[in-house]
């Protein structure tokens, strides 16, 4: 079908398909519908340049964002773990999204933010008890994501949701992919870069658990809804694992690549505290 992704141009919100350096506008994005709708279109409304548009997250509203954790075995060994045998799941927070470019807080709270490079995995369709063997018919699309983590947040609750779920800690982008375009998802590469040094390189074959066992677990135990989000795991390389620990500072620019699906580059800045009451 296409790359699809949501952009912002003279203040108004569009989906469109990204078709070389130009996109193709399909209509004013509404919620996950319009983008459904532009993974079927065969007409546009207007074709602009990407130079002359403000690219944003392709899903900037997910029902819900749930990541995967240790689900390659050396990030596991890294992290002084076993290789989990059980899926570990936890939530990242729908306030976490944040565009392919945008810039991500380092917060006032903690010195221990990290960078993760993940798979993102879009859910295209209501879907309840679904075994492996048909899971790929509600797969949407797949799209680069950074599963930025607070570890010591991370490490005071069991379920890792505080140290996961900060504000723009889930830049996602630059555009979603669909099944048809990608022709062997277990062969394509993931890295990430901080200030261009290359700190993790792997392959997503190397998943513990792959993608088919991911929607049959999940599932088993609740409704999976059009739009939501899992972040698939990491490999090998984060900050917290290596020796001494690397944590991000602000001015630090991550860069996050897939191949065949683009890449996603966000600077680390200070947060600024203001109190918000509406």
């Amino acid at each position: 079908m296409a790359k699809i992704s949501v952009f912002e141009f003279e203040n108004k919100k569009y989906v469109g398909v990204i078709d070389g350096d130009n996109v193709k506008i399909t209509s004013e994005y509404i919620d996950f519908s319009s983008i459904e709708y532009a993974a079927k279109a065969k007409e546009f409304t207007k074709t602009l340049a990407i130079a002359d548009v403000k690219i944003l997250a392709p899903i900037p509203n997910p029902p819900r964002v749930f990541g995967m954790g240790k689900n390659y075995a050396e990030h596991a060994k890294e992290m002084a773990s076993d290789v989990p045998t059980t899926q570990i799941w936890f939530a990242k927070q729908p306030t976490s999204i944040n565009s392919p470019y945008g810039n991500v807080n380092k917060p006032v709270v903690s010195d221990m933010l990290d960078y993760e490079v993940e798979l993102v995995v879009i859910i295209g369709k209501t879907c309840k008890h679904v075994p492996k063997e048909r899971a790929q018919e509600v797969v949407f699309g797949y799209m680069v994501g950074c599963d930025f983590s607070v570890r010591d947040w991370q490490k005071a609750s069991q379920t890792w949701n505080m140290g996961k779920g900060f504000d723009t800690h889930a830049p996602i982008g630059p555009y979603v992919l669909t099944p048809d375009e990608v022709n062997d998802l277990d062969a394509l590469g993931l890295r990430c870069f901080v200030n261009g040094q290359k700190m993790q390189d792997g392959k997503i074959k190397d998943m513990v658990f792959k993608i088919p066992d991911m929607i049959e677990h999940l599932t088993k135990a609740m409704t999976l809804l059009p739009g939501d989000l899992l972040f698939t795991g990491t490999p090998s390389g984060v900050g917290m694992g290596r020796n001494p620990p690397f944590y991000l500072k602000a001015g630090d620019v991550v860069r996050c690549e897939i191949d065949e699906m683009g890449f996603i580059e966000n600077e680390i800045v200070p947060e600024v505290v203001e109190t918000v009451i509406k």
